[in-house]
This record gives structure tokens, sequence and C-alpha cells, in this order.
């Protein structure tokens, strides 16, 4: 049997594929990523202790690789193909995601690898939503959105064929992944031939301006992809310098010395032209907007104790002001952001201290130094310098931000009320798989490291220092 590719060098493949063909079909997003280069470069020029910590940890790569992608799909099938499709990747899903509470009639959930060295590897994830057809109100309406969706297959014959081989033998070789990331991204390519008619997509339009972007066409199409920066603000300022216009508000938590989770900005979705189906099978010409550049920040994972604190400081900052989707309060929102959160620690240690953030436990060239010799619990060997930690990087979403960044993009009008409640298990029903919460793995991945320094501390001491570690 032919060797098996890994699914991380697969991974990485269809990430440079996928950015290669967005680059082409968005020229902006190579300007933007252009910029979000020439942004990193300047902070790791003028600060080199935060290079020299990214050299260490092997993530200056993650910073030219790392970007995540969204697509939105359209029923329960696909939702379990692609399960599928992202598992040959390495990428399983992880959180569960109810945008409805915005007024947005999807709820999601993240595909990503959740490994240490599969993260370190390619820690590309897809934000991957399912249209919720029961809150179309319109019941004749929301019988025709089904009808059109029954009749489409995202998949490409190949890549079913392929994800079935993949499942069947345990892998692919490298013809194989080959091919697979060919016939994967036609799946995400983008379609300029509406399936419907320019009436029908009104009317879907109407009803929600996502809902006739997900029904409307052959496939669900990327709908951005997303470099990430290490300084956003600097991001969001020079984007008009370079033809760029950006949204409003910066989505997430305000700028801090020790970044937190997430924060997320973006250029206006594009208008682009499009052709819908005439009454006798001819090309209407038409317009329809949907596809737009994201860039991200990401910080540290919060714990559950950590989440609670933002996600109560965050709803009291958005209860004080509003951000609006022109900007014009821009100023007061960012304010009133800064001033909110004052009470969560803007320091790694003290985050660490007070139980609010997971990190990565490692023996600093003291600790090396001593090996076996090593004695006393984890604290102890903080303070003596023979362990250091460093920040475990935020890999997931923010149902606010990704909210706030869906509304941006369709239109100033689109926010509103809660439609529906959760429906996690109908979700987790149609993907064919229950969905883990992400604390439970940064948790393991803290564990895992550090296990890994108390495996160095002589014998006697080891057990005791596991003890107060986990007290």
């Amino acid at each position: 049997m032919a060797d098996h590719l890994s699914s991380n060098e697969i991974r990485a493949r269809f990430c440079r594929a996928m950015s290669d063909m967005y680059r082409r079909e968005v020229p902006l997003y190579g300007d933007l990523m252009a910029l979000v280069k020439d942004v990193n470069d300047a902070v790791m020029a003028r600060d080199p202790a935060l290079k020299a910590r990214l050299e260490a940890l092997d993530n200056l790569e993650r910073i030219s690789e790392e970007r995540h992608g969204a697509i939105r799909l359209g029923k329960p099938e696909e939702l379990a193909t692609i399960r599928r499709l992202f598992a040959v990747m390495g990428m399983e899903p992880v959180g569960y995601y109810d945008l409805s509470v915005a007024g947005i009639p999807v709820h999601s959930t993240a595909f990503r690898p959740v490994r240490a060295d599969a993260l370190k590897r390619s820690p590309f994830r897809v934000f991957t939503s399912l249209l919720r057809l029961e809150l179309i109100a319109d019941e004749a309406l929301r019988a025709e959105a089904e009808a059109i969706l029954a009749r489409r297959d995202i998949f490409t014959p190949g890549v079913r064929a392929l994800i079935d081989k993949h499942e069947a033998e345990g892998g692919l070789d490298e013809a194989d992944a080959d091919a697979f990331i060919a016939e994967a991204l036609e799946t995400f390519r983008w379609h300029s031939d509406a399936t419907v008619s320019e009436a029908t997509y009104q009317k879907l339009h109407d009803a929600h301006r996502l809902i006739a972007d997900v029904v409307s066409f052959k496939g669900p199409h990327i709908n951005h992809l997303t470099p990430r920066t290490l300084d956003i603000d600097a991001v969001q300022a020079m984007m008009p310098e370079r033809g760029i216009t950006p949204k409003a508000v910066i989505e997430g938590p305000p700028p801090r010395a020790c970044p937190i989770l997430l924060r997320q900005t973006s250029f206006k979705a594009l208008e682009e032209q499009i052709g819908f189906l005439g009454e006798g099978g001819e090309r209407v010409p038409g317009r329809h907007t949907a596809r737009f550049g994201e860039i991200e920040q990401r910080g540290v994972a919060l714990t559950p104790k950590g989440r609670a604190l933002y996600d109560a400081l965050l709803d009291k900052a958005r209860g004080l002001a509003q951000p609006k989707a022109d900007g014009s309060n821009t100023e007061a929102y960012m304010a009133a952001l800064g001033e909110v959160f004052a009470p969560l620690p803007d320091d790694y240690a003290a985050l660490r201290a007070e139980g609010l953030a997971y990190f990565h436990y490692f023996l600093t060239a003291k600790g090396e130094a001593a090996g076996d010799g090593l004695s006393g619990d984890i604290e102890a060997l903080i303070a003596s310098g023979h362990v250091g930690f460093d920040p475990l990087v935020y890999e997931d979403f923010l149902p606010v931000s990704a909210a706030g960044i869906f509304q941006s993009n369709l239109g100033d009008n689109a926010a509103g009320d809660s439609m529906a409640g959760s429906n996690r298990a109908v979700f987790e029903d149609a993907l064919g798989a229950s969905v883990p919460d992400e604390f439970s793995i940064y948790q393991a991945l803290e564990d895992a490291s550090i296990a890994a320094v108390t495996s160095r501390i002589g014998p006697r001491h080891a057990q005791a220092a596991k003890r107060a570690q986990a007290s």
C-alpha cells in the first residue's frame, strides 16, 4: 500500500490552494494580505521580544499561514458530508454558535485541528453555518427554498469517491490527496450564475439577504478568508490608504497589551455581477453582494471563569453604547469598551494567577540544564525560573463578533431581534456527531504541557507537583 499523506499536510496544501483561488476571484484579498504582511513585519521589527517568542514556539510560520474561511450551507445533508470532507484534512467540529439570537437565521460550528502538533503545522479553520429554514416565516417561500436546495449537489462525484476511499483505507496517498484538493475546491468555488430567477432571488432576499446567498447558487462559495495580524488597529487605520474600505468598528475586546480571544474587522462585501435564470433558460444580468475580506488578531484563550467575565463586561459595554454600522459613534463605543474592560487584568501573569486564561508550560533554558534534578511544584519552579508559560492562542470564534461581521456585510439594516432559541440537538443530528466545547480542548492542551514538564521532575517530586497544580 502506498504511503498515506498526513492530514496536516493535506490541510496545509488545501489552505494554500484555497488562498490562491480566492485571491484570483477577489483581487482585493491579495491587497489585504500584502497590507497584513507589512504590518506584521513592522510589529516584529519594533518588538524583538515578541519575534523571539514566536520563533521559540515555532509560531513564526503560523503568522504567514494562519487564516480561516467561512461557508454557509443550505441543508442537513450538506453539513454531514462537509464534516466527512474536513475529516480528511484532520479538521473536527468545535463549538456550537447560535446566530439566530442576533437575527441571523443560521447556526454554526468551526471545523479545525485540535492537537498541538496539528495546530503548529496548519491551524486553518472553517466557520461553517447551516441555514435554519424553519426561521423563514412565509411557509410557501420556505417550501420553495427547500425544493431549490433539494435539487443541488455541492460535492463533485470525485470528492465523494475520495472521501469514501479515505474512510475505507485510513488515508490518501499523494496522488489521491492532490486529486482530493482539486475536487474539494469545486465546492468552495464562486459561481456567478444563480440557479433561480431574479423574482425568486428577490423574495429570498426580502426574507433575509443571507437566505438569498445560501439558496440561490450552485454551491456555498467561500465568502471570506482571513489572515492573522499582530496589530489589527494598525491594519484598520491603514486600509483606506491601500484603497480598501473597512467596516466601521473592530469586533471583540478593546486593544490590550496582552490580547485576549479574538478581534476581527473586514472590508465591505463586494457587489458582483451575476446572472439570473430567465424564463427560457437564458442568462439575465443582475447583482449580488456576498464576498468580503476579513482580518483577525488572536489572543490568549480564556477559561470558563475568564469567559464569563468577558461576556459580562461585553454586555455592559454594549448596554452603554451600541456600535453603529455607519461608524458615527465609533469613538464613544471604543471609549466605553476600554473603560468597562478595566477589571480584566491586562497582564499574563495576573490572568494565569486568577485562573482566567489557559497557558502552555515549558522548561526554560535553566530548567533544561537542571534536567531530572528539578524538584518542587509548578508554582515554585516558575518562581525559580525553571518553568515558563506562554499564552495558548484562542483558535475559535465569538458569537457576537461573528454576528457583527455578518451584519456589516449584509447591509446596515440587517441586524434584528432574536429569531428563535438555540437548537443544538438538531444541528448535531444533521452533523452526525456531537460538538465538543472549546474549553475541554484548551484544558487538554494545558494539561499535556504540564505533564511534559512534570515528567522531567525527579520521580519523588513529580506527583507532588501534579497534586499542587491540580489543586
